[in-house]
């Protein structure tokens, strides 16, 4: 399914999320533009463009953008586990306020149709109360400098496109997993390849996870819709899991058994603030939920359900 005749722009186009999407869309014959942040190995090509946004200036980054009928803004910075950076804030509003306003202002100089912007759940918060997903309309609660710099992002992008022909969307995204997929994902992946003994069994949360693909489902969906999905909505698999269920398709993926040991969560956190790691045990006990209906309902998008086989688990470079 193509599109649009005109191309498709895709910020951070080399990273994981980007660099899949990219992949798709060719695959359809979809003109595509990948923007970079470095030349690849053995230089530019027709359809990929190497330039610094969170330095260049909106007319160039207009001109890089010229004909593209809609942006899918992945570029930025992800959020740190252990930050190093002497000021987080300073460098967070860099990679993620400044660089989406002026992407934002010069898609609207360039005449682009469609903006969708990759935001973060942890927008709304860490952890939701059982049977109380987030919504759209809940007040933000962002407790790091990362979360504070996508709402405001958000925002930016809002005020940017208001009064113009420009529809832009933020989707708040959870915990994305997949093919490729690093962080929190791959440490899990990896300690139930090492039949490690993990503590989790007496865990019952329930967490939500989108799958790349169903992922870029809902990029697909915004495009194609033919109403105006503005706002901020959010997008993942259904149903929610819980920690133990992770860990056992992940084991069934890599053909292991799964080494859960029942251990109180009461005794998890306990260790886990002694040890100061509180922050990490929290983001195996808690729940943290999102509600895809609005998505869903203005787009025709369907979630799909949790999806992990040996492809989404295998190591890569």
């Amino acid at each position: 399914m193509v599109l649009s005749e005109s191309p498709i722009a895709v910020t951070g186009a080399d990273g994981f999320i980007g660099a899949a999407y990219c992949r798709r869309l060719a695959a359809r014959g979809q003109p595509v533009r990948r923007l970079v942040h470095q030349p690849p190995v053995g230089g530019e090509n027709d359809d990929t463009v190497a330039l610094d946004l969170g330095r260049a200036h909106a007319d160039e980054i207009a001109r890089a953008l010229g004909s593209a009928f809609a942006v899918v803004h992945l570029a930025g910075r992800a959020h740190v586990m252990k930050e190093r950076a002497p000021d987080a804030e300073a460098a967070y509003k860099l990679a993620n306020i400044d660089m989406t306003e002026r992407v934002a202002l010069a898609a609207v100089g360039a005449g682009v149709r469609r903006f969708i912007f990759a935001s973060t759940v942890k927008v709304n918060g860490e952890a939701t109360l059982p049977g109380k997903p987030f919504r759209p309309g809940d007040a933000p609660a962002p407790r790091d400098a990362y979360a504070r710099s996508k709402l405001a992002a958000e925002r930016t992008l809002a005020q940017v496109a208001s009064g113009t022909s420009m529809i832009a969307t933020s989707l708040r995204l959870p915990l994305v997993y997949g093919p490729g997929a690093r962080g929190n994902f791959r440490r899990l992946v990896d300690a139930v390849a090492a039949r490690r003994f993990l503590p989790l069994g007496a865990i019952d949360n329930r967490r939500s996870l989108v799958a790349l693909d169903n992922l870029m489902d809902a990029f697909d969906a915004l495009l194609a819709a033919p109403t105006a999905a503005i706002g901020t909505h959010f997008v993942a698999d259904a149903p929610s899991v819980s920690t133990p269920s992770l860990v056992r398709a992940i084991a069934s993926a890599l053909d292991v058994a799964p080494r859960l040991i029942s251990i109180p969560v009461s005794t998890l956190r306990l260790a886990g603030a002694l040890s100061g790691h509180a922050e990490a045990v929290a983001r195996l006990t808690d729940s943290l939920e999102v509600d895809t209906a609005s998505l869903a309902r203005m787009t025709g998008w369907k979630p799909r359900p949790l999806a992990i086989d040996a492809a989404t688990v295998r190591a890569t470079d």
